[in-house]
């Protein structure tokens, strides 16, 4: 007899180390949950010092778009110049589950392609799907031909 352990035996699992790799990865998932709770608390989300330089208002033809990121921080945003001339600057992750999303010029929507979601273009509000909030966005200010970006006037910061 080469081998003393039958088999069915190596490869039966018991009740008990069932339950005990249960318990092994929900106590992860807990702590892996409790982690990013307090990361949350404790480290503060970044914020935008004063006005940042995004590019020259001829580089975002009306309907287009122009991605930019702000030093320091690596959230994608998006600047968009609407239909009606106006300009938006909003982060470039949908807020259900961060996939990148887009602008439709043709519906004044920003969509996002994973899970079909639509934000309105003008304001970042919810339109439809399953985004829990609007698009977190940035205040654009133009000067002469310059388009610069800030932190919403009257923007609470959490501590």
């Amino acid at each position: 007899m080469d081998f003393p352990i039958d088999r069915v035996e190596a490869e039966h699992v018991s009740r008990r180390e069932f339950a005990k790799f249960l318990c092994l990865v929900s106590g992860g998932m807990a702590v892996g949950s409790g982690w990013v709770a307090i990361k949350d608390k404790i480290i503060p989300p970044f914020r935008i010092k004063g006005e940042v330089f995004v590019c020259k208002t001829t580089d975002v033809t009306r309907g287009g778009t122009h991605p930019f990121t702000v030093e320091g921080s690596r959230v994608p945003f998006i600047l968009i110049h609407l239909n009606d001339g106006s300009f938006r600057a909003y982060e470039q992750k949908c807020t259900h589950l961060s996939c990148a999303v887009f602008y439709s010029p043709d519906h004044n929507k920003i969509e996002c392609p994973c899970h079909h979601g639509f934000f309105d273009a003008s304001t970042g509000a919810v339109l439809q799907g399953p985004p829990p909030r609007p698009l977190p966005h940035l205040e654009v200010v133009i000067r002469e031909d310059e388009i610069f970006v800030r932190e919403p006037q009257g923007h609470d910061q959490q501590t």
